[in-house]
């Protein structure tokens, strides 16, 4: 890898997006979905995302968009609104190159920019070993396991919960009326 650079992702990404993810959902079980998304249901989420103030980054590796990362509601109740869950996605030619690290943290400065206090990250299957060490590496600990929750490619699949403090977390108060800047 010559070059990495990590960005907010736009419509154009949009593409490159939309086939790291199908590879994931055809291939993997990072995500529970069956069946692959096609562009304009991606763009749809993009901007669903985008459009309320939710980080959306990409990693450009050599030329290329090699992984996106972004935060989105953890729940839709106003009591979470200091709360988001992440998610990842490289392109099978990216892996073990450093570049989940590099977006994740990056993800992580944002949201602590922009003033959420907490990070969750729901991991399909306990088998990924990638994603939990990934995940750990950056600062998350384990929350617990939702076990057999899902049910792709023939078996049973678990959630593995975990999450980081994002800046002071849940030591201190908000503001009365602080909201991050998604709301």
């Amino acid at each position: 890898m010559s070059d990495l650079l990590v960005r907010p992702a736009t419509p154009a990404d949009l593409t490159a997006i939309t086939a790291i993810y199908e590879h994931a959902v055809r291939f993997g079980t990072a995500t529970f979905e069956l069946t692959p998304p096609d562009l304009a249901e991606m763009t749809r989420r993009f901007e669903a995302l985008t459009g309320t103030g939710f980080p959306y980054l990409v990693a450009e590796a050599d030329g290329a968009i090699a992984g996106y990362a972004y935060a989105g509601p953890y729940r839709p109740r106003p009591a979470y609104r200091f709360t988001v869950e992440n998610s990842i996605y490289l392109d099978p030619a990216a892996h073990r190159r450093g570049i989940g690290s590099t977006l994740l943290n990056e993800l992580i400065a944002t949201c602590t920019e922009r003033g959420f206090r907490q990070m969750i990250a729901v991991i399909g299957d306990s088998a990924n070993a990638a994603s939990i060490a990934l995940h750990r590496k950056a600062g998350f600990v384990p929350i617990g396991t939702h076990t057999d929750v899902g049910f792709k490619f023939g078996r049973w699949l678990d959630s593995v919960l975990m999450q980081r403090m994002l800046g002071d977390g849940g030591r201190t108060v908000p503001e009365a009326e602080a909201r991050p800047t998604n709301m």
